[in-house]
């Protein structure tokens, strides 16, 4: 068995120093699209050092996104990544992260789930720099065929969306090299560059990281609701709920609930099929 469960969340965490500057940030809001139209001040927020801040799902990618690409290999664990997809991500910030920086990042499996044909595994990152702790991530991998080894089948929930009509609804296209462009800040999987590899994994082109389309949501949810102030950010939980190929055009929908902002995504052509659901941006 590929996955041995009781091993995997027995290992010992591992601790690594990461490091990054301005040029990580700004080449990861540009794999986000941000930077359109290149001279409106609202996105130099994004790509230009002297005005610079930083999207807090960049914690997915800090240090190259060492937490999730790391935790696929650790002990317990011989996973084909042909049969890997993000099953969803959860991020708790503790306080703005700085545009320069470096910290420890102590990454773990929280926990191993059996959903009958799959695997979940909950890998669980924690940076901190010399003032305290500044994120935690929670990553939920789906692996496909290595379940029904008798384990938990962990917590299953679905948020409704409101009945009301969304309070904010704006669409934002997917360029067609953005997958190649997001990919350098750290998740080299080929699924996302490689035609021949997407076949195998079922697809019939590449596919877009789901971490991107999260990404560009935060963003939008940012810029269109919390007034383009990334330190309102709380805590940020999605479920990816289906795939997107690059060129298509994503649409997000937004509802304001308080401190709570609840969000859909929809790929636009093919007929709003579920991107991203159970959507959650916690803000002050």
């Amino acid at each position: 068995m590929p996955i041995d469960a009781a091993k995997a969340v027995a290992a010992e965490a591992r601790s690594t120093e990461i490091h990054w500057g301005h040029r990580d940030v700004q080449l990861y809001h540009l794999g986000l699209g941000a930077g359109v139209p290149a001279t409106d001040p609202d996105e130099l927020r994004y790509t230009f050092e002297s005005k610079l801040h930083v999207l807090p799902s960049f914690a997915t990618v800090a240090g190259a996104g060492h937490g999730v690409v790391g935790g696929l290999f650790g002990p317990g664990l011989d996973i084909d990544l042909a049969a890997v997809l993000h099953g969803g991500q959860t991020i708790e910030l503790h306080r703005p992260i700085p545009v320069s920086g470096t910290a420890v990042s102590t990454s773990r499996v929280a926990a191993v789930y059996d959903k009958g044909k799959a695997a979940i595994l909950v890998l669980r990152t924690e940076a901190a720099d010399d003032e305290g702790p500044l994120w935690t991530s929670d990553a939920q991998i789906f692996v496909r065929g290595e379940g029904g080894f008798g384990g938990e089948r962990g917590p299953s929930s679905r948020l409704e969306l409101p009945s009301r009509e969304p309070d904010k609804t704006i669409e934002k296209g997917v360029r067609e090299d953005q997958a190649l462009l997001y990919r350098l800040s750290g998740d080299y999987n080929p699924l996302h560059a490689d035609p021949e590899f997407a076949a195998r994994a079922g697809f019939d082109r590449p596919i877009l990281h789901g971490l991107c389309s999260y990404g560009m949501t935060l963003k939008a949810v940012v810029d269109t609701v919390l007034g383009g102030d990334v330190g309102r950010v709380r805590s940020y939980t999605t479920r990816f709920a289906g795939v997107v190929f690059p060129g298509e055009t994503l649409r997000i929908r937004m509802w304001q609930l308080g401190s709570k902002v609840q969000v859909s995504v929809t790929a636009v052509e093919r007929d709003d099929a579920p991107v991203l659901a159970d959507t959650i941006v916690e803000h002050s």
